[in-house]
């Protein structure tokens, strides 16, 4: 079946998922939680092959980390469908309305997006997480992964596509794009009339290339330049743990902390020790002069590290003159993802969460809690950075748009 036909067929079932009760979508998120644990070992295999071929690729090792499977994180998985399964449902929501002076009556209600591209890398958990949010919104789903994770997203996808559709499921709701071809990215942000949104979600690469050849709607979800700035009165315990939290607890994240920037009031003071830790933790630190010249092994950074997610256990270091140039930092090369202010001063907390343009803004806090679980909205599709329609973590609300039913006994106008 070629892309487009894909989406047709998603089209036609999408109308009548879109009106299937809440306790049907449930039921079907509930079986197919349990097929993902039935059906572990032919996943975990189809993993392995993926693994190996990643090494022998010399992927990145926090590369090999977002692309490995294992049972707990398949059990992890099937925790976030039934997290979904028990989210209130969106659709039918009523979000306003009343009755107009000529007695029409108008309701706005929320109702699916229709049929939903996701396009990401590397992250075989993805697939149940859109497969699941799409379902309980009411949407069909045309999922593209990444080459790198081909085998484990084609498994995952069939388990779950088959079980769904066990489970009473429209067939055609789940669909999946086997092409490992660039040109099915293309073809796939294309299709104006048959596909309705399209989520990137993965690299800046990635995110840039879908916008640049995309005709369909796009929701960006962002690459993560997230910020820590460890102001002048910063509790300097409280400093260290959330750094070496938002760095290191799982550094290939979009979430996680790629700049530091410490006021230079409390540069001598807090930087040697930091970045001791930093590197106890196995993290290479690059780092501007001032950086450099207060603390040893620290590579010197150039305007290129300012603006690059690495994904990995390094990390850009900078020391500021203060609030004011720790906001201009930010706004020059955050991506409005996540950023963190830790300091015991309100009112540069209220300064800085009021100033930063974000998604999600921090006080003391790490920025790895931007996460749709962390956040009780269970699985999420990925983590908006743009401003309209939806920003921060993409549940299940984010899936739905609105329309108005006007209900009438007759009138015309005049």
């Amino acid at each position: 079946m070629s892309i487009k036909e894909q989406a047709r067929a998603a089209g036609l079932a999408e109308r009548r998922l879109a009106t299937l009760s809440t306790a049907a979508k449930n039921a079907a998120l509930l079986t197919m939680a349990d097929a993902l644990l039935d059906h572990a070992e032919t996943i975990l295999a189809a993993n392995a092959g993926d693994i190996e071929a990643g090494k022998a690729g010399h992927m990145k090792e926090s590369m090999l980390d977002r692309l490995l499977l294992t049972q707990d994180r398949l059990a992890g998985m099937a925790e976030g469908l039934r997290q979904v399964a028990a989210l209130p449902d969106p659709v039918g929501t009523i979000l306003g309305g009343g009755t107009l002076p000529n007695g029409l009556t108008v309701t706005k209600i929320r109702v699916p997006l229709g049929v939903i591209g996701i396009v990401y890398e590397a992250r075989p958990n993805v697939t149940a997480d859109a497969i699941g949010l799409c379902l309980k919104s009411g949407n069909a789903v045309l999922l593209k992964g990444g080459s790198e994770a081909i085998h484990s997203n084609t498994e995952i996808a069939r388990v779950l596509r088959e079980a769904a559709e066990q489970a009473g499921i429209p067939a055609g709701s789940v669909q999946f794009i086997t092409s490992t071809d660039h040109a099915a990215v293309t073809e796939l942000v294309q299709l104006n009339g048959l596909v309705d949104v399209v989520i990137p979600r993965g690299s800046a690469r990635l995110i840039n290339a879908v916008m640049a050849s995309a005709t369909v709607p796009v929701i960006q979800t962002g690459a993560g330049v997230c910020h820590t700035f460890v102001d002048a009165g910063a509790d300097f315990g409280m400093a260290e743990r959330i750094i070496v939290n938002a760095k290191t607890q799982r550094p290939s994240t979009c979430n996680a902390m790629e700049t530091l920037l410490v006021h230079r009031a409390v540069a001598d003071a807090f930087l040697p020790r930091i970045v001791r830790t930093l590197q106890e933790h196995g993290v290479t630190v690059i780092g501007d002069e001032t950086v450099q010249g207060v603390c040893g092994k620290v590579q010197p950074a150039t305007d290129e590290d300012w603006a690059t997610e690495y994904n990995d256990l390094r990390l850009s270091v900078k020391v500021v003159d203060g609030l004011d140039e720790a906001l201009e930092h930010i706004a020059r090369y955050g991506t409005k993802h996540s950023e963190c202010i830790v300091t015991e001063d309100y009112a540069a907390a209220r300064r800085f969460q009021q100033a930063v343009d974000a998604a999600c803004v921090y006080v003391n806090a790490s920025t790895r809690f931007t996460d749709g679980f962390q956040f009780g909205f269970g699985a999420e599709i990925g983590i908006s950075t743009q401003k309209l329609h939806a920003r921060g973590p993409m549940a299940l609300p984010e899936l739905t748009t609105y329309k108005y039913l006007i209900s009438g006994d007759g009138q015309v106008r005049s």
